[in-house]
């Protein structure tokens, strides 16, 4: 069963509609859809390294246009953007990121782009908070290439090895895998 997951997964990143599909997942998760791209760009990646920049390159632009979405939500439907936060669990932090904003939001953006972290919640937040639009692009350019681009670059550089290991161990590899995906999500319940 794992086996054909893997196998049907790698068959949707050699899809002819798979830079489409990357790049509205990369556009919706910087705004409101919940998975990252990431999910998306690294089996792309192994199955056409080739054309791992321009993966990458795609998930930067579509990422950065999301985040204007998830920036204009904040700032002219600040109701529907806390409605957000608050679906997400963030509304009861909203005054500690204010502050948190006000002091270090160039920081703020450039640590939460480069972390599995939702980016929603920060873009989001930039338009709540009225946080310098020239410089949020900017910051977001910065933060969303860096991360993308790095994550391309290690799985062309090093990705068909890995990919070996993990075809041979792919049950030890998936619950790896599923006990990130838990920590993680009881990490971002806590934070």
């Amino acid at each position: 069963m794992l086996r054909k997951l893997y196998d049907w997964v790698f068959s949707l990143a050699r899809h002819r509609h798979a830079t489409r599909s990357l790049a509205v997942v990369s556009f919706a998760e910087s705004s409101f859809f919940p998975i990252p791209p990431d999910v998306m760009l690294a089996p792309m990646v192994l199955a056409r390294p080739d054309r791992a920049y321009f993966y990458a390159m795609v998930c930067t632009v579509a990422s950065v246009l999301g985040g204007l979405l998830g920036y204009a939500i904040g700032y002219f439907l600040e109701p529907v953007g806390m409605s957000i936060l608050a679906f997400l669990g963030k509304a009861d932090t909203f005054e500690t990121s204010k502050a948190l904003f006000q002091q270090h939001g160039a920081w703020v953006i450039l640590i939460k782009g480069l972390t599995p972290i939702p980016f929603k919640l920060i873009t989001i937040a930039s338009g709540i908070f009225q946080f310098n639009l020239a410089l949020f692009i900017a910051l977001c350019v910065i933060t969303r290439a860096g991360r993308f681009f790095l994550v391309a670059f290690v799985l062309k550089r090093w990705g068909p090895p890995m990919l070996e290991i993990v075809e041979k161990r792919l049950a030890l590899f998936t619950v790896l895998g599923l006990a990130v995906l838990i920590g993680a999500f009881f990490a971002i319940k806590l934070l």
